[in-house]
């Protein structure tokens, strides 16, 4: 080509161009790149920013460093007390040593899947159903514990394990509400019961009170008459103190006994 360049020396060109864009990679900030030289290992992972592969002889394998929330599919699980349930979670976990997730397991996300699903069966298979309903939190904290010391070796931190649902049977259901309410209506009894004692014990003490001054009787009786002729009753039962008729009951007594000594 007069004037210009040649076809091989184009092409040479254009084969030095290919080869540097495929040289050049781009890491985020999340990421890191472990890299086979050869099928060696290369130490030190690469990352963040640019990064300078030399392919074919090099191989670059991008590792995710962002927490991953794992969908623990629906587990059937028997319980302690031999209940059969089903029960799903999601495992937060992330990558902390990128080296040891590639080389330590051919795939970190499948294997803690899959760990998980066991865990997940073989803890809550140990407990009974009313800790599985009442005491998640503590299950969540051991099924969190066992993920990690089994995971630390593959490079990846387990941060939380939480239960989302546990799907009981329709007949379970129906026990556990029965039990609900039976709860419900004992508290409701025994509410009545103490109100009732602590009713009767004031009773008492205005008992007391009440006779330890007899003006308060007739304090007493006054009131009451009041509060029935505030009410528009066609009838009205008036009741007398005991201390008015008391003087006549007396008389009647002793003149009944003077006749009788006639």
């Amino acid at each position: 080509m007069p004037g210009g360049l040649s076809i091989g020396t184009l092409a040479v060109v254009i084969v030095i161009a290919i080869f540097l864009l495929n040289w050049v990679k781009v890491l985020n900030e999340y990421e890191r790149g472990v890299v086979f030289r050869l099928g060696n290992l290369i130490p030190q992972p690469k990352g963040p920013g640019l990064v300078i592969v030399f392919a074919p002889i090099d191989r670059m394998v991008k590792v995710s460093l962002r927490l991953v929330a794992l969908d623990v599919p629906p587990q059937d699980i028997i319980t302690k007390d031999n209940v059969s349930v089903k029960v799903n979670a999601v495992v937060f976990f992330r990558v902390v040593d990128p080296i040891k997730a590639i080389i330590e397991v051919e795939s970190f996300l499948h294997a803690t899947s899959q760990l998980a699903q066991t865990t997940l069966r073989s803890v809550l298979g140990q407990a009974e159903l009313d800790d599985l309903l009442a005491e998640r939190d503590r299950l969540n904290l051991q099924l969190q514990d066992i993920l990690d010391k089994h995971t630390d070796p593959w490079g990846i931190k387990v941060t939380s394990v939480e239960v989302k649902h546990v799907d009981l049977p329709s007949e379970m259901q129906r026990a556990i509400a029965k039990q609900a309410e039976a709860e419900r209506e004992k508290r409701a009894k025994v509410i009545h019961a103490e109100g009732e004692f602590l009713a009767s014990e004031q009773l008492a003490n205005a008992a007391a009170i009440v006779g330890r001054h007899p003006l308060g009787v007739q304090l007493r009786y006054l009131q009451t008459l009041t509060e029935i002729a505030t009410e528009k009753n066609s009838t009205v039962i008036f009741p007398l103190p005991i201390e008015l008729v008391e003087p006549f009951l007396g008389g009647m007594r002793e003149w009944k006994k003077k006749r009788e000594d006639e």
